[in-house]
């Protein structure tokens, strides 16, 4: 078997790893799999372009799977993982982001898709990644041992009737400039501000937000625009971030902060500005309508308490795909954040087991005196006087502050805990907190 061949399939189909000589076809191949429309085909072919160069600090050029059909050298089906590290409540972990996941129509219902995560999960496992997440289509993914359990997107939009005006003889107070490779350590300190306030965030380093900034090609559907925000003395004051290529017929922001010293309701008036005098020329630059501005900011973000009145159309997040092979290892990563929360409740100084039943495993939690002594596996014939029950995947959605216990007791009659202190318990260990991540692409 060739070293570049990483399986053989019965059909006389191979599954092999990309090469840079692959990017043309991969990138047409993507295009006409997943593209919806010109621009959005175009954002597609170039972020695929940007993969495979093995230009980007967390990917190679052989992280593609490429099933191939060698007799006519044609590709039928392909995906890729894209290695990245997460922050847990400030608790690093690693992810793999599997994506660009296509099959061509006439290949579809032959296992290709699942042969292909099976390798994906092996060099997940080998990068020492705990967690895989991806972005995609109702239903499909749990076929693979994933639950959606994390908040992907979501923000509020406005109309042109929702731009504040300036008043008469008033000038506009903060002014904007597209990001230089110089403004990175800024844009760097003004992003961590952000991921405060979640629960899960994505970490970016030197290398990750120079190739964001300067390194991506312009219409790759995952680039963002980064402008400063500077006050009347040319101070910088905060920061935007917008993707080239708008979404039909909305702009939207997909970062906004604002630094200390400096107050959202004095700079989101001119924001929305910027935001619709961007919008309409770049509607014409591309030959789309617009009629809408948004702040796609996740669930909650500050610019909505200080412009709820602006931005009166709400839509809610989609959800993040996510697959935790190992919970244990992965309860044992976060064991400070656990500990941290029980010393913040009234379970402070706990002392004793959580026993949690998946009904085909579980998983043991020993504290002593608020601290963990153990977390370890429990096989199917540990599970008795367990403490609580959680059918299938439905724990992620506790660990990932997705749902409470009660949202989850509510939609599964069969997830229950033993009695109401437990499921307080459990609520200390894992509240409800939203997460609004940028994944690494």
């Amino acid at each position: 078997m060739s070293e570049n061949i990483i399986r053989d399939l019965d059909d006389g189909l191979i599954i092999r790893h990309s090469n840079p000589e692959d990017a043309e076809h991969l990138a047409k191949f993507n295009k006409d799999i997943h593209g919806e429309e010109e621009w959005d085909s175009k954002g597609l072919q170039e972020w695929t372009l940007d993969l495979i160069s093995g230009e980007s600090p967390t990917f190679a050029s052989s992280d593609f799977t490429i099933v191939e059909d060698p007799a006519s050298g044609e590709i039928v089906s392909s995906c890729c993982l894209i290695s990245q590290t997460w922050s847990y409540e400030g608790i690093p972990f690693k992810v793999g982001r599997p994506e660009l996941v296509g099959t061509k129509k006439e290949y579809r219902r032959r296992g290709l898709i699942r042969e292909q995560f099976e390798i994906l999960h092996a060099w997940s496992a080998e990068r020492g990644e705990l967690a895989q997440a991806i972005t995609g289509i109702p239903y499909y993914y749990r076929q693979f041992g994933y639950e959606m359990t994390l908040n992907l997107g979501g923000g509020r939009a406005g109309y042109s009737i929702h731009v504040p005006e300036l008043k008469e003889d008033e000038k506009e107070p903060f002014s904007f400039r597209l990001a230089q490779e110089a403004d990175i350590p800024f844009l760097q300190a003004a992003y961590k501000r952000g991921c405060e306030r979640n629960l899960i965030s994505g970490l970016w380093d030197d290398s990750l937000w120079r190739y964001e900034v300067v390194g991506k090609r312009k219409y790759n559907i995952n680039r963002r625009e980064f402008y400063i925000i500077e006050d009347p003395e040319g101070a910088p004051a905060g920061c935007i971030a917008i993707p080239p290529v708008k979404w039909g017929n909305m702009l939207a922001l997909q970062m906004y902060e604002v630094m200390p010293g400096y107050a959202w309701v004095d700079v989101t008036p001119s924001v929305i500005r910027f935001l619709w005098e961007k919008g309409e020329a770049l509607g014409e630059e591309q030959d789309q309508p617009h009629n809408m501005f948004g702040f796609w900011l996740g669930v909650k973000h500050p610019a909505y308490q200080v412009a709820v009145t602006k931005l009166p159309r709400v839509r809610k997040p989609y959800a993040f795909y996510m697959r935790v092979p190992d919970l244990p290892a992965f309860l044992r990563q976060i064991k400070p954040v656990l500990e941290n929360r029980l010393e913040g409740s009234a379970f402070t100084g706990y002392t004793g087991s959580l026993k949690l039943n998946f009904y085909k495993d579980g998983v043991n939690l020993e504290f002593s005196k608020g601290h963990i002594k153990a977390i370890s596996a429990l096989g199917r014939d540990e599970l008795d006087k367990c403490d609580a029950f959680f059918p299938s995947l439905t724990f992620l959605h506790l660990l990932f502050g997705y749902r409470s216990i009660e949202d989850i007791k509510h939609l599964y009659a069969d997830c229950s805990t033993k009695d109401d202190e437990t499921g307080h318990l459990m609520d200390a260990l894992f509240p409800r907190k939203p997460s609004h991540i940028w994944s690494i692409s």
